[in-house]
This record gives C-alpha cells, sequence and structure tokens, in this order.
C-alpha cells in the first residue's frame, strides 16, 4: 500500500511545537488574561516590526481584516470595489457584506491581477482596489500603485495567504492603505483556530478598528461607536508568538521544497510551473501548477496516495452565492480566469516534507505524461 503524502501536515506541527506551546499557555493560564491581554499586544507589536510599518491590529480573521478595512476607507452601499474573480470567496463577501458591489479584472497567467484590466473597470461608482497576493506571489504593486494614484483610488491588499512576500524587497501589505492577512491553521503563520489582522500606517484607521473588534469599547464602561466581535484571542496570539520566530525558517523551507519541484519538472512540456520574477519574492503558501489533462493527473496521482487541491475550483462569479444576488456578469470577459481554472492544481509545498517525497511527487507526474 502507497504511502500517503498529505498536502498539509498540522499534526507534525503540533507534535514538534507542543512543549513551547503548552509551556506558553501555562503561564498565559496562570495570568488569566484571554482575551486582548500582553500576548496580543506583543503579536501586534512584533507584526508591526517585521513587516515595517506603523501599525498592526490583531483581529478574528482575515476576512474582518478586510471588511473593517474596506468600510474605513469609505466603501458604501452601492459603490464599486475592483478586485480578481479566482480569489477565495472571503475577499468578495468582505465587499458584499457592505453592500458594494465585486468588480471582476480579469488575471494574468500568473494568476494574480492584471493591472491592465483594473484600469478598464474603472467608473464613477469605483471606490477602491484590492488586488490579492494569491498563493504567496505578490501582485503588479508597481503598476497598481500608479494606478492608484492616476485615479486617487485607495488601495486595500489581501495579502491573507502572502505574510512574509516581498515585491521589490518591499513587504506586500504594506504598499497601499491598508494591508489584510489571514493567520488560519493552513497559512504560513498559522494559529491553531481562526485568526488575522490588519496592518496600516495610518494611526486614525488603526484606532478605529480596536473599537470595530471589541463592540466600540473605549474603555472598560464607556462605547462610543456600535462594533463587533472580532478580537484575536490572547490563546491564538500566544500560539503565533511562538511561530512568528519560526517563519523565516518555514519560508526558507517552501522556497527550498520549490526549487526541488522546478529542478524536476522544469523541462516537462505538459505543465507550467508557478511564475518567478528577480523582482518578486515568493513564499508558496501553495505550489500552483498548470496541467494539461489536470483532472486525470490529480486522479492519478489520489491514486498514488499523494493529496492535491485546486485553489479553487470555481471563480466567485460561478459560486451560488454570487449568482443569487447578481445577474450583470458576462463570463466571457475573463478568458485567462476561465481557461486557467482549468489547468491549475496545487501540490504539496508543506515545511515538513521530504525530499524523497517530493522526487516521488515527481516521478509520478512524469509517469503520467509518458503513459
Amino acid at each position: 500500500m502507497n504511502k500517503t503524502i498529505p498536502y498539509v501536515n498540522l499534526v507534525k506541527q503540533a507534535k514538534q511545537e507542543k512543549k513551547e506551546i503548552f509551556d506558553s499557555l501555562n503561564k498565559l493560564f496562570r495570568d488569566g488574561q484571554f482575551i486582548l491581554g500582553n500576548e496580543t499586544k506583543k503579536f501586534e507589536n512584533s507584526i508591526s516590526n517585521y513587516l515595517k510599518v506603523k501599525e498592526c491590529v490583531a483581529l478574528n480573521s482575515g476576512t474582518d481584516a478586510l471588511t473593517f478595512g474596506l468600510s474605513l476607507i469609505g466603501v458604501r452601499k452601492g459603490d464599486e470595489v475592483i478586485t480578481p474573480p479566482n480569489s477565495f470567496i472571503g475577499s468578495s463577501a468582505a465587499i458584499v457584506h457592505l453592500g458594494a458591489i465585486p468588480i471582476f479584472a480579469d488575471v494574468r497567467v500568473d494568476q494574480n491581477i492584471d493591472p491592465n484590466e483594473i484600469e478598464k473597470k474603472i467608473t464613477k461608482k469605483t471606490k477602491a482596489i484590492m488586488p490579492v497576493h494569491l498563493s504567496g506571489l505578490p501582485c503588479d504593486m508597481e503598476k497598481i500603485m500608479k494606478i492608484s494614484k492616476k485615479y486617487n483610488l485607495p488601495v486595500i491588499e489581501d495579502a491573507a495567504q502572502a505574510v512574509g512576500t516581498k515585491y521589490r524587497e518591499k513587504f506586500v501589505g504594506t504598499f497601499g492603505e491598508i494591508g489584510c492577512f489571514s493567520a488560519h491553521p493552513l497559512k504560513n503563520l498559522n494559529a491553531m483556530g481562526d485568526a488575522g489582522y490588519l496592518v496600516t500606517n495610518n494611526k486614525k484607521i488603526a484606532e478605529k478598528v480596536r473599537l470595530l473588534r471589541n463592540h466600540g469599547i473605549k474603555e472598560r464602561d464607556k462605547v462610543i461607536s456600535f462594533g463587533f466581535v472580532s478580537r484575536m484571542d490572547n490563546v491564538q496570539a500566544a500560539i503565533l508568538n511562538i511561530r512568528l520566530k519560526k517563519l523565516k525558517g518555514v519560508i526558507n523551507k517552501r522556497r527550498a521544497n520549490a526549487r526541488l519541484y522546478f529542478r524536476e519538472l522544469g523541462k516537462l512540456k505538459n505543465i507550467k510551473l508557478p511564475y518567478e520574477n528577480k523582482n518578486y519574492f515568493h513564499t508558496y503558501h501553495t505550489f500552483v501548477i498548470q496541467a494539461e489533462n489536470r483532472n486525470e493527473l490529480k486522479k492519478h496521482l489520489g491514486q498514488k496516495g499523494i493529496s492535491t487541491k485546486i485553489h479553487y475550483p470555481y471563480l466567485i462569479f460561478e459560486q451560488e452565492a454570487y449568482k443569487k444576488r447578481f445577474t450583470n456578469i458576462n463570463y466571457k470577459k475573463f478568458p485567462v480566469s476561465r481557461e486557467l481554472n482549468k489547468k491549475i492544481l496545487t501540490l504539496p509545498i508543506n515545511q515538513y516534507m521530504t525530499v524523497k517525497e517530493i522526487k516521488k511527487i515527481c516521478i509520478e507526474i512524469k509517469n503520467f505524461y509518458k503513459d
């Protein structure tokens, strides 16, 4: 029987870090700080230092970060926000929950939003641009920021999958007015539950987000606005503080795994490997190839005990939730996204993979196309 190669290995991560995490949590339990305590403050300061931004606000999720961020740059009912159609649903959900309309711009062959398509979609109703740094690959932020300046439109970056990613030596999430990150268990910097954070150099925005996340409470018994419950709890913050110290190693291992894939599969004509550019620092949240006969290849690998995923099998405007609310989409306007969706396949790349496992995956891919 074939030994299974998992897509992720959260169990192994937990085992390796068990003592360190339990020691930290025992201290937290003794202190009795579970909501907005010292661990949360420490995490916010550490992320600010890491990303070289003035403010970080720890939240319940990356989706909440997007929703709050969009609201605070003025997105309201009937406004339009330009974003790609091939992201996780949370990107567009944040727009929709504000009563605004996601306006999709097609992507480049690297799966990230095409700046030329952004400019085509700008109207009098456009309120913001929301690029998504999909899979840990940076968008073309130089061109996007030029468009932002030209039309006086704020940029809010969905960097949920891209902590540590850089464009021309600058961290993504720090180009626009606001950057939004997820710390979901599947991310490179991952909690053991839901978590996210928002970064900005605008102190007023950060102060408003801190109010929004905690019922609008400024002091213990003083509420100055109606808010929400979107706090990162101290338990998750404590775990993230441990894992943030290891993030560089996690990214380096994933990049090493990617290089091995490139060496083993680089000459194979039936697949296209992830986009690389000297100005881009890819952190490989996922390793997405474009494969001929994708569905058959996925089935073949599964039969050999190799777990793969598709990110994402449906474009957002193909989802039932979207179709119920919006009816004016023209599917023919997204040729690149639609073509990519027939080919994309995500291979395992987690930091616990061995050279032997990656070589086995590559051998099975070669065998599939050889047959």
